[in-house]
């Protein structure tokens, strides 16, 4: 059955909206107790192969705007969003990170969160891991993942190699491993139980009548416009998309005020070998100030790099001539500011703001300027910092003009980890109930990132698929079987 512009209403038990780390574990998990479960996702179904990672065609096929979006501030904040089936598990690194324990204890004391014990919530990750074959590179890392792991050694910092969710080829070098995002494990699982997936189906707003919602209103790309009804609905499109649908269906109270992210920063560093590989990541992480800052490395095809050497492009373009030496790093704080994001009457996205405090400022510039540290520790002959004005850092003396010169506002910050929108607890800050109900409503669940509580200083999608789980088992036992058996 397929969304139609003509007047057959299409039904089903549970609208799912969202296809992502939220969306497709819900589905799998509502399809499986039995459920007519309707998945609709805005982006279109690419299968892992027919683009390569990281690039730019993957960028326009896959990514929200093609992966150029803001949040306005001062500085104003980059960010991406998968839009697509699968949603960001597509096109992220496949980095895993469980919720750390003291996280969970902060969200379920200050939340009040209702039967949030950590054993369950680690049972579940234990379950997720065996789905997605979360685990560590069986053989060689890639040389920019090396260089993090080596100069981190050197200055004696607390590091690690991040698992990712993968199945490798067997031999020496592990690159060629397949990622097991959402469209290898937890839709198909959806599908082969009876659930429906419709792509390149926008949802525009959600028809209630007082506390219950009855119908979707939506939009196929091709520009067609039909109708779901269901009994319930579960909102699963990111922490800007799913606030931004609440509140075009009426619904604000306590939505889309409390965005938090990982705010980002990055440099390129040069190496005297050829360190680049443009389709793949490093899985080394520095976790010696966490939760504060942790660093890490990115993507580093040649665009990519050129991007990180534009801010101060006149200075440092003729670095580019040897991209294959260099590799894009990144410092990530764990913020103490919030952002908001508000839909506007008859514009179609969102507008997201986001504020950096005076704290969350001065810990990206101490964090660049050890990131720094590090890279020239690990032999790098030169660093580039991605913010106007920077000097080339090629000893550990530069550093100290590296922080005289350093400001957030010339800088280019991002982020890829968006959260905490629709936030869920009992306290009087929390958008939905213990397991994603959205208060004054009696069928509209969220179960997505837009429920964290706040950033959790690690990769969120761990814990974002975990707690779709235990929400979608709890909905489950909630609805019970359909009554047509």
């Amino acid at each position: 059955m397929t969304v139609r512009d003509d007047n057959r209403r299409l039904h089903a038990d549970v609208l799912v909206v969202g296809s992502g780390a939220g969306g497709a574990p819900t589905a799998a998990i509502l399809a499986e107790s039995g459920l007519d479960v309707l998945v609709v996702e805005e982006g279109p179904l690419v299968r892992q192969g027919d683009v390569v990672a990281f690039s730019l065609e993957q960028m326009d096929r896959q990514y929200r705007a093609g992966g150029v979006t803001a949040a306005l501030g001062f500085p104003s904040i980059a960010y991406t969003e998968g839009c697509c089936a699968g949603g960001g598990t597509e096109v992220n690194s496949g980095l895993y990170r469980r919720p750390p324990e003291e996280v969970l204890d902060r969200w379920r004391t200050e939340r009040r969160l209702v039967d949030f014990a950590g054993a369950d919530l680690d049972s579940i990750c234990d379950e997720v891991e065996r789905e997605l074959s979360v685990q560590t590179v069986p053989g060689a890392h890639i040389p920019a993942s090396e260089a993090l792991r080596a100069g981190a050694a050197a200055l004696g910092w607390r590091h690690d190699e991040s698992p990712r969710w993968m199945t490798y080829a067997a031999g020496p070098d592990a690159r060629q491993g397949r990622r097991r995002s959402m469209t290898e494990t937890y839709l198909p699982r959806a599908e082969a139980a009876g659930a429906r997936l419709e792509t390149d189906v926008r949802v525009d707003r959600l028809v209630r009548d007082g506390a219950r919602a009855r119908r979707a209103e939506v939009t196929r790309r091709d520009g067609g416009r039909g109708t779901v009804d269901f009994d319930h609905v579960v909102v699963c499109g990111g922490a800007i998309q799913t606030p931004a649908l609440l509140q075009r269906s009426g619904l604000r109270h306590r939505i889309g005020g409390s965005l938090a992210v990982h705010p980002t920063v990055k440099l390129a560093a040069r190496f005297p070998d050829a360190v680049n590989v443009a389709d793949d990541v490093p899985v080394h992480q520095v976790k010696e100030f966490a939760p504060d800052l942790s660093f890490g490395g990115s993507a580093s095809g040649p665009g990519l790099v050129a991007l990180a050497l534009s801010d101060s492009w006149v200075r440092f373009r003729d670095a580019v001539e040897n991209w294959q030496d260099m590799a894009v790093y990144y410092a990530a704080i764990t913020s103490e500011g919030r952002g908001r994001v508000v839909a506007l009457p008859g514009v179609r996205d969102p507008v997201v703001t986001y504020r950096l405090t005076r704290r969350d400022r001065a810990l990206l510039g101490r964090g660049l300027a050890r990131l720094a540290l590090l890279l020239l520790r690990a032999g790098a002959t030169a660093v580039y910092p991605s913010y106007r004005g920077a000097p080339v850092v090629r000893t550990e003396a530069d550093l100290a003009t590296l922080q005289g010169t350093f400001s957030a506002s010339r800088a280019s910050v991002m982020t890829v980890h968006l959260c905490s929108t629709v936030p869920f607890g009992e306290d009087e800050r929390s958008a939905t109930d213990s397991y994603g109900l959205v208060r004054g409503t009696t069928n509209i669940h969220v179960n997505d990132a837009a429920l964290l509580p706040d950033a959790p200083g690690v990769n969120p999608q761990a814990s974002v698929m975990a707690v779709a789980i235990r929400n979608a088992r709890h909905l489950a036992a909630t609805i019970g079987f359909p009554s047509r058996g």
